[in-house]
């Protein structure tokens, strides 16, 4: 048996496809499974202990240059490499015009996924399941499709797996950095790719000041390289004892990280997913997005949300984002002193 596992992107959506990889290898234990994935969710699934290969489509790169000799000579390679395995089921996760063009190259014998009314990704397919229900949440409609092909789905688990060079290169990077080995610190990701779901520096300023005030801890910073230098403006608004690690970790190293932590507060986000598969506590910022579709998976979390009339709308731009700009400072710190005394989980900032 052959399986190719299609989710190329981004960081959440790789996350949360790990519990159906669980699955299928632990229904098909000798089977050839590899994944196609894009270059910046690839560290989390490449030299995975339950996966053959891992097949890494580098698409940012090919759109710099769609038309250069390298560009046609790497896809190509791909291309061949997906042919020449002859997989007996490909498993389009993704769901998208991009994704089902691959599952289509790959010629696969069953080219599985759901029937989709959004791009028309389900042509490429010759074995489509009916529309899923959008509220469902992101796992647990990624394990119908491996449901599909056989496998159980009684138990959801995150094989997100870290080697011990990747935590002691953690440990080395909080060390340069300030943070002493057994000093407790909360993470706070502030960044998010849609300006809607972002909260505003001053706010995370004024959070990262009474987090360590109050609660006689340091503040971690993260977030990818091209956000050093907002990050940078927030610390400038703090009190020093708040950190800014972006860019200096890599995805396992970031893990690594979020692990030694007290707890996660962070908009939503690729690493708030990563904090939730490997059981860290979350407390999560949500307006224009739902938290039952994509919010952080299990009962350990707080998600912080207004429940306006127009939220969730899923727009990228918006004039006043109020959904976001209602979310007040107290609110997070009433959630921050309900996660480091109960881990209580709630839905609504107005329910803490």
């Amino acid at each position: 048996m052959k399986i190719l596992i299609i989710k190329l992107s981004s960081i959440g959506d790789v996350i949360h496809t790990l519990p159906s990889l669980y699955a299928i290898r632990r229904r098909y234990p000798d089977a050839v499974i590899d994944w196609l994935v894009e270059e910046d969710a690839s560290r989390l699934v490449n030299g995975h202990n339950l996966l053959n290969d891992c097949i890494i489509v580098r698409r940012k790169r090919w759109l710099k240059k769609p038309l250069s000799a390298e560009t046609w000579q790497e896809a190509s390679i791909i291309l061949k490499t997906l042919r020449d395995r002859e997989y007996d089921i490909v498993i389009d996760f993704q769901g998208l015009i991009k994704s089902g063009i691959w599952a289509f190259l790959s010629k696969g014998k069953r080219r599985v996924g759901f029937r989709r009314r959004r791009e028309l990704s389900s042509i490429f397919l010759n074995e489509a399941l009916p529309p899923y229900n959008p509220d469902l949440h992101a796992v647990d409609r990624y394990q119908k499709l491996a449901q599909h092909i056989g496998a159980e789905v009684t138990n959801v688990e995150f094989p997100l797996s870290i080697s011990e060079n990747e935590r002691q290169n953690a440990i080395s990077i909080l060390k340069e950095n300030g943070v002493l080995e057994g000093q407790l610190f909360i993470v706070v990701n502030p960044m998010a790719r849609w300006e809607t779901k972002l909260w505003g520096n001053d706010r995370f300023a004024s959070l990262c000041n009474l987090i360590t005030d109050k609660f006689d801890m340091r503040v971690v910073l993260t977030g990818s390289g091209s956000m050093v230098s907002e990050i940078d403006k927030i610390i400038a608004m703090t009190n020093g004892r708040t950190v800014n690690l972006a860019g200096k970790t890599d995805l396992k190293e970031l893990t690594a990280i979020i692990s030694y932590s007290k707890l996660m507060i962070t908009v939503d986000s690729g690493p708030m997913h990563i904090a939730a598969a490997i059981g860290k506590p979350v407390i999560a910022l949500f307006g224009p997005t739902a938290p039952w579709r994509t919010g952080p998976y299990g009962d350990r979390h707080i998600v912080i949300r207004k429940g306006l009339p127009c939220s969730p709308c899923f727009l990228k731009k918006c004039k006043d984002v109020k959904c976001m700009k209602e979310i007040k400072v107290e609110d997070v710190i009433k959630a921050v002193e309900i996660q480091l005394k109960t881990g209580k989980s709630v839905y609504d900032s107005q329910t803490i």
